[in-house]
Formats: structure tokens, sequence, C-alpha cells
């Protein structure tokens, strides 16, 4: 039963729009399960450079079907939107279905985080501000409007007595507490019914769908969004993100069994970078965290904002691995560390004169940690395009290999760029 899940390794912007783009060759159906327009995937082919929030990046092969799962929110704006860019660019949306269960990220829940990062003042998480984070809270809080639900807005007998008793909470909090306009209930509704009748076309049941395609045996690639190192449970609590980006998030996300997971794919960076508050213990804070940032131009697909960056933190590597249990590993941007005469490896933490071999639970332990760090020779010769692994140099092999030793999972694929044939092929992950 092959379905393959792509995981962010680390703390989200691992460059996994470019793989499940690269991988969606082999595949029929693209699968997002988790995450909203929160996250950014950049994906560069012959038709020009494309950078999605909520369309799976498997939208430019004929033969993928994308889905847009029910773990995954949506601004229906932005989706929207998305949909007529691609269309404009010839690109068929056709093939996109969203499920019914997903989740809507409504105007209130935008004001309603920036309202709230705002108040946090100088412990701001870092949100960007998109509304993902109070749509999750209802959803928990069972008050959430579904994708299906927009589909009876303008008729349904229930629609708007649900709409209204939460207006009436949201309009509260946001005219009492933060001292802020009121939304209209009528103006909600009438987006509501726009949004149900220009969805229509690819909103459905996605369930039977998913099921079908794992019947049929046909190879599904199963998109997160942000990283391990952000999950909700198992990340850097509380600077994380709403939903859970690891491998547990694409069963719950898409309402699969595990055991039809054949593969799980973590995606990193040569290096670490991080947006947002919270700790990153191998930040740099010099003129060599500057030259990453500049040459990997590391600023937020999403937001703009210029992205903290540092050596590659094996520590928390072989963390992300434990959770995920990956089977193999994409190292992505390797050809911005050309040209450096050493480059870091971070192998263990120091707390206090004792040396951590794994990853503190509480977020201010890990804030205290120092990188212990393992210095090895750079690399003269560029890896920028290159896409066959004779075409690395020795050094950037060596540094790959000391990599997949400290995670203990096999790197298949090195990505060299941004486009689908900067890729070296280690061995092949997924046959079609």
């Amino acid at each position: 039963m092959p379905a393959f899940a792509v995981i962010g390794a680390q703390w989200g912007d691992e460059g996994k729009g470019k793989i499940v783009d690269y991988l969606a060759q082999h595949c029929q159906y693209v699968v997002r399960f988790s995450g909203g327009n929160n996250a950014g995937h950049t994906v560069i082919n012959e038709m020009g450079e494309f950078a999605f929030h909520l369309v799976p990046s498997g939208i430019f092969w004929p033969q993928v079907t994308c889905i847009v799962g029910n773990g995954v929110v949506i601004d229906p704006d932005v989706l929207l939107d998305e949909i007529r860019k691609l269309q404009e660019r010839g690109v068929d949306t056709s093939r996109l279905l969203i499920s019914d269960r997903t989740h809507v990220i409504m105007p209130y829940h935008v004001r309603l985080d920036a309202l709230e990062e705002r108040a946090r003042g100088g412990s701001a998480i870092g949100t960007t501000g998109k509304g993902v984070g109070p749509a999750y809270v209802d959803k928990v809080g069972r008050v959430g409007i579904r994708a299906g639900d927009l589909l009876e807005a303008g008729h349904s007998t229930t629609f708007l007595p649900r709409l209204a008793h939460v207006v009436k909470q949201k309009n509260a909090i946001i005219t009492s507490v933060y001292q802020g306009e009121p939304f209209s209930l009528e103006k909600l509704q009438a987006r509501c019914v726009e949004w149900g009748q220009r969805l229509a076309p690819y909103i459905r049941p996605t369930e039977p769908v998913v099921h079908q395609a794992i019947a049929r045996k046909e190879n599904l690639l199963l998109e997160g969004a942000q990283g391990t190192m952000l999950d909700v449970d198992h990340g850097t609590y509380p600077f994380v993100t709403s939903s859970s980006p690891s491998v547990g998030g694409a069963c719950i996300g898409l309402g699969i069994p595990p055991h039809v997971i054949t593969g799980v794919i973590g995606v990193f960076k040569a290096y670490s970078t991080r947006v947002g508050g919270g700790p990153l213990p191998t930040e740099l804070h010099d003129a060599t965290g500057e030259a990453i940032r500049q040459r990997a131009w590391e600023y937020g697909t999403t937001t703009g904002r210029p992205r903290r960056c540092g050596w590659f933190d094996a520590v928390a590597a072989r963390y992300s691995a434990a959770v995920n249990g990956f089977t193999s590993l994409v190292l992505t941007r390797l050809d911005v560390l050309d040209g450096f005469p050493s480059v870091k490896v971070c192998v263990a933490y120091r707390l206090d004169g004792k040396t951590l071999n794994q990853l503190p639970t509480n977020t201010s332990v890990l804030d205290r940690c120092q990188p212990v760090y393992e210095e090895l020779p750079g690399w003269d010769q560029p890896t920028a395009s290159v896409n066959h692994r004779a075409g690395l140099p020795e050094r950037a092999l060596r540094y790959a290999a000391r990599i997949e030793e400290l995670i203990g999972v096999p790197i298949d694929l090195i990505s060299t760029g941004p486009r689908r044939e900067e890729t070296v092929v280690v061995r092949p992950m997924i046959k079609a």
C-alpha cells in the first residue's frame, strides 16, 4: 500500500515544496494533511515560480489528483486566489479536491490572531497572523465552520444560528477585551454563501477517494506543512504551530490507518533555520549567519520575515527521526554552503557543565543549551545545479555522510537548487 509521507524534519522551510513537486512525477495523488496558509511552498519549473499556501505542490503533473485533507484549515479567499492564479497561467485545477471536513479560517480568526499576538508583547510566539491558530481552537472547541457547511450557508436552517452563536462570542472578545470593531453577522453569512458557490466544484468527501486509491495500490504522496520541531505536541512548545506536521498528523489529517504509510521521508536543510520566537540552539548571530541568510535568501514565503540561521543540529535531527520513524532522508540547500572554508555540525549540547545527547523537553532548558560542534572541511568546487552523485565534491559528500551517520537514516536525495533538475538521486525512493 504505497503511501509516502513527506515530513518537514526541522523548524519548517526545509524546501518540501520542491521535493513534493519532484516526487509527484511518480504518483497519482498528492494529499495535503495539515496546516493552513501559514505555510509557504515554493515550486519552480518551466512555467515559472509559484508560491503555494494551500494547493498541494503536485498540481503541475497532469496525472496527479491533488487533495486538501480534513486536517488542513483553509482561508477561502487565499485558496480562491491561488486557484485563479494557476488558471491564469494555464494550469488545470479540475484535479483539485477539498475535503468537506476541512475547517474554514473566518475573518474573525484573522483579527483575533493579530490581537492576541500583539497582547503577548515580548512573549509573542511569532505567528504569521493568518488566523490559523484561532481556527484550530474553534475546531477543537466544536464551534468551527467546515467547508461542507459553506455549501449549505444560503439555505440551511441550522447554519445561521450556528454562525450567530460564534459571532456573538467573538464580538464579545474583540470589543470587550481588545476594544476592537465587531463583525456583522449578515456580512459574514453573505461571504460564506459566496465562498460556497465558488468552491462548490472542489468540495466533496475525500476519504473515499483516498481509500479507493489505496485499494488500487496507487502511489500517494502525503504532503506536510511546517516542521516536526513546530509540532503542537512534539515541538518546542509553546513556540509551535497549531497542528501536527509530524507523521502522526497524516493519519488524523486524512483519515487513513498508519499501516498504509510505507515510507516516511524526512526533509532536512543542510543547515538550520527558524522563523519567529523560540529556541534555536545553533543560531548564528554573526557574519556567517548573515552570509547563509543572504546566499539562500532566507526570508519567509508567507510573511517575508528574515529567518534565523545556524549550523545543522544533529541532536534535534535525531529527535525528529525518532518521532517520525524516517525511512529515508532528503538533504536540501547543500549549495548554500559552497565556498565556506569549514562547516559545522552540532553533535551534542552543553548545559551547566554536562553534555546532553538528547533534546530537552522543556523549552526554557533548551534555550540555555550551548551547541557542541564538530567541524568538517568545506569545499571549493560548487555543488549548485549538480544532478548526479559523481559531480558532487568529495568533501560535500563527506558532510552529507556525516549527517546521515549522526541521524542513522540514509540520505536518498540531495537537492542542489530550487529546480526539479537540480536534484541528485542517491537511491530511488518511489517507483512509478
